[in-house]
């Protein structure tokens, strides 16, 4: 489940729900408020609804309600992406911070450390050796992303995001307040590593699809659109 808006610059959301194994888009509700999304998420069957094991979505707080009355049987799964996009954005700004400002210095450091040529390694050393702090950031940040790549279990997950947090407080204080928030759903990515990484696909097709039917007249003729054009 993921939100996003209807015009550019203004906060008039839909909500659209989507299936993480096939890509197909399920639902697109004209709103993103709890009740409303409820309400036109339970026209579906109870059998149906009960069936889904796992909602992936963001950390708005609106979502653990949706999920609880809709899908009785679903465990909330925090997207992954979402939480590294969180620290990656507060580590860039510590890079402006301690003002480092050599082009591609975000890059760098923004990169999965295993994806980093050997020449751009070598740069990132060079930036890192500018600053303990923003080092000491970066490996924290490259611990977060190997415990989602290597943890196998959500009971695990919780101890090794704990002590984690402990030591992210120092750099990364808000992100790591609000990942203790939801920790819970954080870990439970861990049950069988589901992501809403299909739904970032499903949204740039969407904008494109908004921006083309510029004309639409309703909300109706653009949800049918949206439907239409992630069927089987």
């Amino acid at each position: 489940m993921d939100e996003i808006s209807q015009r550019k610059g203004y906060r008039d959301f839909i909500t659209m729900v989507a299936n993480a194994e096939t890509g197909n888009l399920l639902e697109v509700i004209d709103s993103h408020k709890q009740e409303e999304i409820i309400e036109a998420l339970k026209q579906q069957p109870l059998e149906v609804r009960e069936q889904v094991e796992e909602v992936s979505v963001d950390m708005w707080g609106g979502f653990p309600k949706v999920i609880a009355e809709v899908f009785p049987n679903a465990a909330v799964v925090i997207d992954r992406f979402h939480v590294m996009k969180l620290v990656n954005q507060r580590l860039n700004k510590l890079r402006q911070i301690v003002g480092i400002k050599a082009q591609g210095s975000r890059f760098l450091l923004l990169k999965n450390s295993e994806d980093l040529t050997e020449e751009e390694n070598q740069k990132l050393q060079q930036i890192l050796s500018q600053s303990p702090c923003l080092k000491m950031a970066y490996c924290i940040k490259e611990e977060l992303r190997e415990i989602y790549q290597t943890t196998t279990t959500v009971k695990t997950g919780v101890i090794r995001m704990k002590k984690w947090l402990a030591q992210a407080r120092v750099f990364y204080s808000k992100v790591a307040r609000t990942i203790s928030t939801h920790l819970q759903g954080i870990c439970n990515y861990f049950i069988s590593r589901t992501t809403s990484g299909v739904m970032e696909g499903i949204n740039n097709k969407a904008k494109l699809i908004m921006r083309q039917g510029y004309g639409f007249t309703n909300f109706e003729s653009f949800r049918a659109r949206l439907l239409g054009s992630f069927s089987d």
